[in-house]
């Protein structure tokens, strides 16, 4: 076998280790008829449309804001961008970058991170400096479910939990119950940190009330305990509210802002607080890998991203509210959804109908189905996941302009007409 065989055959196995495997774990999870309960990130993206070719399919991809890409301008400053020696301190895009989300988050500092998930450990990190202390944490918080236990894994952290409300936020009594008291006792870990999510994904985009982040805020100085926010999508929240993220963040220690979701960066988070505790988070940054050398390249589409791209999002929010209420208009109702709770741009909804799982309807949404091209003049594929607490979820970004909504909006009425004259032909 020829070396150029050979290697083309391993890189064919590199790009697609799980071909066998999972098309196996689809057609057991079609069997099921579910999805996993915390699996919606392994959901891949539909490779065909079914009946009637649909080579001309028009695809709305709801399944997150972190599908967005990067437009002609950011490309453009991408390209032009000054750079240096980020870990070296001297690349001028990043250092601008940093000193604009310090200002707009009313904090002393801020630093480029690669990942939000990077930002939020590099938090921990810094907050609880000894292996043992302990973090308070909502148990359908983001950083407890969906960042592989890095706190503990690599940090030596402990986490409690208190219960998440639908809300998104916690009940305070429950919260004080959860503060250790009586260090240096050997038995106990030391509570060191609160972390609050805003807005809160799982419980589809919720808005923390800013009260709520003031009697969290007064709690943890009683008891000298350091707040930190993952606000990833804290500039949908300010949005919502109307208010500059700076009038939120003035109730946490630090938070994580990440550019690459609704703000339509390739790639990056920013990380904020005191001038210390960013000095400390740069030498955590570079022990986790995070030191990036020419990274004004990136940061030039942050820069963007927060600069030019916060006052879109509003859009997005009166998308997801236009298909929400949809949804709730279908007759006969086949979708409970919640209309008070549709604040920003993540919708939730369930089915009504046992017979119909999430993991299907998702499904049929996914794929150009029989009779579909002859009756909505052509194909539509929308892409959603099966979500948390058997549910569907949605995200509307800037990819997604009000007629794709309505698109989508006419795929789910199609979809629900065809489930309701199967289950009529069935009886």
């Amino acid at each position: 076998m020829s070396l150029k065989t050979f290697s083309g055959r391993v890189l064919f196995k590199l790009l697609n280790p799980g071909t066998v495997a999972s098309v196996k774990r689809d057609a057991a999870a079609a069997v099921r008829g579910r999805s996993s309960v915390r699996g919606y990130y392994n959901t891949g993206k539909p490779r065909s449309t079914g009946p009637g070719g649909a080579a001309h399919a028009r695809v709305v991809d709801l399944r997150s804001d972190t599908v967005t890409k990067p437009g002609p301008a950011m490309r453009q400053a991408m390209a032009e961008a000054e750079v240096g020696d980020d870990v070296m301190g001297e690349d001028p895009t990043v250092n601008e970058l940093q000193k604009i989300a310090a200002d707009m988050f009313g904090m002393e500092a801020a630093l480029f991170v690669p990942t939000g998930t990077m930002s939020n450990l590099i938090a921990v990190m810094v907050h609880c400096r000894e292996r043992g202390d302990e973090m308070i944490v909502g148990d359908l918080s983001h950083l407890h479910i969906y960042e592989q236990g890095g706190s503990a894994q690599l940090a030596g952290v402990h986490a409690t939990t208190v219960t998440t409300l639908p809300s998104g936020t916690f009940d305070l009594e429950q919260l004080e119950s959860k503060i250790r008291h009586g260090y240096p006792d050997p038995h106990y870990p030391r509570s060191r940190l609160i972390c609050v999510e805003n807005t809160h994904n799982i419980q589809g985009g919720r808005v923390l009330p800013l009260s709520f982040l003031q009697e969290v805020r007064a709690l943890a100085d009683r008891y000298g305990l350091s707040v930190h926010m993952d606000g990833a999508r804290v500039m949908n929240a300010a949005v919502f509210q109307g208010v500059p993220p700076s009038t939120i963040l003035q109730h946490t220690h630090t938070v994580s802002v990440c550019l690459s979701k609704g703000l339509g960066a390739p790639v990056g988070t920013m990380l904020a607080g005191p001038q210390d505790f960013i000095a400390r988070a740069v030498r955590c940054r570079k022990a986790l890998g995070g030191g990036m050398r020419q990274a004004g390249v990136l940061a030039a589409a942050g820069k963007l991203s927060l600069l030019d791209m916060v006052g879109r999002l509003e859009e997005d929010h009166r998308n997801a509210k236009t298909f929400a209420q949809a949804l709730h208009d279908c007759d006969p109702p086949l979708f409970a959804v919640d209309m008070a709770a549709v604040e920003t741009n993540i919708l939730r909804f369930r089915l009504e109908e046992p017979s119909l799982s999430p993991t299907e309807f998702c499904a049929r949404m996914g794929q150009v189905c029989e009779g579909e091209e002859a009756a909505l003049g052509q194909g539509i594929q929308v892409l959603m996941y099966p979500h948390f607490g058997n549910s569907v979820r949605a995200v509307w970004h800037l990819g997604i302009s009000p007629e794709d909504t309505q698109l989508a909006i006419r795929k789910m009425q199609f979809v629900a007409s065809q489930y309701l004259k199967e289950k009529l032909r069935a009886k």
